[in-house]
This record gives C-alpha cells, structure tokens and sequence, in this order.
C-alpha cells in the first residue's frame, strides 16, 4: 500500500462535531469519516481517483 498522505486540518468546531457524530453512527473513526466523505464528493463530482497500481509479480515493495 502507498505511504498515506498527511495534512493539517482546521475545522469549525461545529463541523468537527457534526462530523465526529457521523462518524461514531457509522462506526468509523473522524479520519475514515472525512475520507469517505472526500471519495463520495470526488465521485459525485466525476473526479474519482485512480486507483494505485497492483504490484507486478514477484516485486519487492517496502
């Protein structure tokens, strides 16, 4: 799996609340939550990202 990318978020605390309660319904963490959030919008605006590539056989990842 590719290294994961981190960022600094800044958050409303309202929006952070509202997302945190999300993610509790849906048994996810606040990150997971907002990551699926990003890949729904992605996908609702045409952008879905493409998908890493397999491994070729045999090949060594670190």
């Amino acid at each position: 799996m590719p290294e994961r990318k981190k960022l600094l978020l800044r958050l409303d605390p309202q929006v952070y609340d509202a997302v945190a309660k999300w993610a509790a319904d849906d048994l996810r963490s606040v990150n997971a939550q907002i990551e699926f959030a990003l890949r729904q919008a992605l996908r609702a605006a045409g952008r879905k990202p493409r998908p890493a590539p397999e491994p070729e056989a045999g090949e060594v990842t670190e």
